[in-house]
């Protein structure tokens, strides 16, 4: 209820009942608000002035049609009655007896018509709309963007989808200044220092420390207005992600409308995201140059002009990625790499227009900075790689996959400029122009180069391994993936000639296979601390042995899917282990029994840490006791598929000692009588996996979550 008051010679505007508003489904990310009248208003002239500034002219009217809207023709203790009180989006509330003083009715120009009394009805037997909703957008834009600050905003916009969306339109530059500061808050006392101040004490700056995702249907203009809004008064969107899809309804719209009242967004991703172009990415770059972060993935409408207005307006851009974008070219990477000095992560994927110039402008700028970049399915020549060979010094991490015009010249001269001296790590997969020559070049520029990973090349060789290992003396990680004219002689000139290797992995390489014979003597490889053994059908016995003799500080072993691997295989290459295992997955290995279980249990149960026996159909309840009584650090199992029975997982729920975190029983024949014992594992189980458990019934299940309320249990 408003009500003019006289205080300190001059008139004041107070508003003292709050008006809850319920906003609609559309946007209902927002919480329920409270629309406080009294802190969007600014004194105004007392009676006796004769002239008043335009902003308060205007916020006079406001105030009075709001007036108008949630009152009647009289004022009188005790409030009005309404014959409706849900109205427009609006829910008004009784508030306790206040004494006003009603101002001549004269004051409001509007001509629209009031709302009724109660117990009256209208003639047409239809009610008329409010004053406030009749008023046009440009009166409306011009009242909203004079509110004081952002929570006032973020109130406002509870009012109806109107509201929302011209407040969401207004840019920060058209926001009128904050009001000046009534007498009440003038002489507010002082904050007593040594109380903790509440939350809505503390003035919460727009700093950009929320994040919003934001995924398929719920992406929408309305959700996205909502968001900006909604977000102002609590600390600012830094982040927003959008994850969309052919359907996704976000517009430029509802981009400008977190361009408009979100300036400190810092991170921007949007995925398939088909009706945004560059005029929504043009808003963003205007009002946002705080920007760090832009992740452009499947936006068919966003060219090189969207592009460019973000190289120009946001100098802190730090991370690009473009990926199935046909309409940006060489021309906007040139603009982000003279602007954009502080770039470091660049990743394009998939742009048929992006070319050998493009990736140039970028690596050779005289300000580049750039640190990490991954290019793939480009239409690039050796010329790229010729210029990231000679201007990428700061360079730490390449990633190069599916390049198919560049040719073993490119890798070539890319190595032999010798401008990758900062190089830590590089990844080339399904590149037919890596040879044994491009190889060994690349190991001969990069003197400290700590990780390899090469994916299906079909020209590498052991002759190509053999060279780079004698250069790529800081090797650490080597990983070869599909690559079969890779034999175990190669793998081996790796173990001996990188003495710093500390994990090696080979996967699906067809080539490797075992020694048709075992050296006499072998020098050992001390670095290594983790195997991985994955889909090689033809490495067995003889190969896994060299292996345990010449690594004896093997920590990490991961032979899965290695169906050919026995017992008698694997138990040399557990006890050469000197310093313990932690980690083993032996997942697919169906020839593995008991008896390696219990070895390996009471060789290194003091350090065992995660196995990993998924499909081991050998595995029994023998297993499960050696585990139970030996191994005291263990906090993942995964027995998924093996024929243990209640009493084994009895046995192993009721050891003391252990404090499983993770346990997997999927598809094993175990029945409901076992769930006892399970629910008495402790407060460390917080993963529990019971699927294709066809022997537990749906209600045991439900007890079983009850009891252990803390746990995800997937059944």
């Amino acid at each position: 209820m408003a009500a003019l008051v006289k205080r300190g010679g001059f008139s004041e505007i107070l508003v003292e009942r709050y008006l809850p508003v319920v906003y609609f489904d559309d946007f209902c990310a927002m919480p329920l608000r409270i629309l406080n009248i009294s802190s969007c208003i600014s004194p105004i002239p007392s009676e006796k002035s004769e002239t008043c500034n335009s902003d308060n002219s205007i916020l006079f009217v406001f105030s009075a049609m709001l007036r108008m809207v949630v009152c009647s023709d009289d004022i009188y203790p005790g409030g009005p009655f309404f014959s409706n009180l849900v109205d427009a989006g609006l829910l008004v509330s009784l508030a306790r007896t206040v004494d006003v003083y009603c101002p001549p009715r004269k004051r409001s120009r509007v001509t629209a018509p009031l709302i009724l009394r109660a117990g009256e009805k209208a003639a047409e037997g239809k009610q008329q709309p409010r004053s406030i909703d009749t008023l046009p957008d440009e009166c409306l834009f011009e009242i909203l963007r004079r509110l004081p600050g952002d929570k006032e905003r973020s109130n406002s916009a509870c009012v109806s989808k109107r509201w929302l969306m011209l407040l969401s339109s207004i840019c920060s530059s058209q926001l009128i200044g904050r009001m000046k500061p009534s007498l009440q808050s003038v002489n507010k006392p002082l904050p007593d220092l040594n109380e903790h101040p509440s939350v809505n004490d503390q003035e919460i700056q727009n700093n950009g420390f929320l994040t919003r995702r934001l995924e398929a249907e719920e992406a929408t203009d309305i959700r996205l207005s909502a968001i900006a809004l909604g977000t102002c008064s609590r600390g600012g969107l830094g982040k927003l992600f959008i994850q969309g899809n052919d359907s996704t309804k976000v517009s430029d719209v509802g981009l400008s409308a977190i361009a408009h009242a979100c300036p400190s967004l810092r991170a921007l991703s949007m995925w398939k995201v088909p009706l945004v172009t560059d005029a929504g990415l043009e808003e963003i770059a205007n009002e946002c140059p705080l920007l760090e972060k832009l992740d452009l993935c499947h936006c068919p409408q966003i060219s090189d002009k969207g592009l460019i207005a973000v190289a120009l307006k946001c100098p802190n851009l730090m991370t690009l990625t473009i990926e199935a974008s046909s309409n940006i070219s060489n021309k906007a990477l040139q603009f982000v790499g003279r602007c954009c000095s502080k770039l470091k992560y660049v990743t394009i994927k998939d742009c048929p227009e992006v070319g050998d110039q493009g990736i140039a402008s970028l690596v050779s700028s005289p300000s580049s900075s750039l640190e990490r970049i991954k290019l793939q399915a480009l239409n690039i020549s050796d010329l790229a790689l010729a210029v990231i060979g000679q201007y990428g010094k700061n360079l730490i991490d390449l990633s190069l996959v599916s390049l198919q015009k560049v040719g073993e010249k490119g890798f070539w001269v890319m190595g032999n400029t010798c401008g990758l001296q900062k190089l830590r790590s590089i990844s080339i997969t399904c590149c037919s122009g890596l040879t044994d020559i491009g190889l060994q070049a690349v190991a001969k520029g990069s003197p400290l180069l700590k990780q390899l990973f090469v994916r299906k090349s079909c020209y590498l060789s052991d002759a190509g391994l053999r060279a780079f290992a004698e250069k790529a003396r800081a090797l650490e990680n080597f990983h070869l993936e599909n690559c079969n004219r890779v034999t175990f002689l190669g793998v081996l000139s790796v173990l001996f000639n990188c003495p710093k290797l500390n994990s090696l992995a080979l996967m699906r390489c067809l080539g490797i296979r075992d020694l048709p014979y075992a050296p006499a003597q072998l020098p050992s490889c001390m670095s290594l601390e983790s195997l991985i053994i994955q889909d090689c059908p033809d490495v067995t016995s003889a190969s896994l042995q060299m292996v345990g003799k010449i690594c004896p500080q093997l920590q990490k072993i991961d032979l899965g899917g290695q169906a050919g691997v026995t017992d008698a295989l694997l138990i040399p290459l557990i006890e050469n282990s000197k310093v313990g295992i932690v980690e083993v997955n032996l997942r697919g290995c169906v020839n593995v029994s008991d008896a390696l279980i219990t070895i390996l249990a009471k060789a290194h149960g003091s350090t065992l840490k995660m196995l990993n026996l998924d499909g081991c159909t050998k595995i029994t309840d023998r297993s499960l006791m050696a585990i139970a009584t030996c191994c005291f650090v263990l906090d993942d199992l995964d027995l998924s598929g093996c024929s243990i029975g209640n009493y084994g997982v009895a046995v192993l729920a009721s050891a003391k000692q252990l404090s499983l975190r993770v346990l997997s029983l999927a598809s094993c024949s175990i029945t409901t009588k076992c769930l006892p014992f399970l629910a008495n594992m402790g407060q460390s189980v917080v993963g529990l996996n019971l699927q294709q458990c066809r022997l537990i019934t749906s209600d045991a299940v439900a007890v079983l979550e009850q009891k252990l309320w803390w746990c995800d249990i997937i059944s």
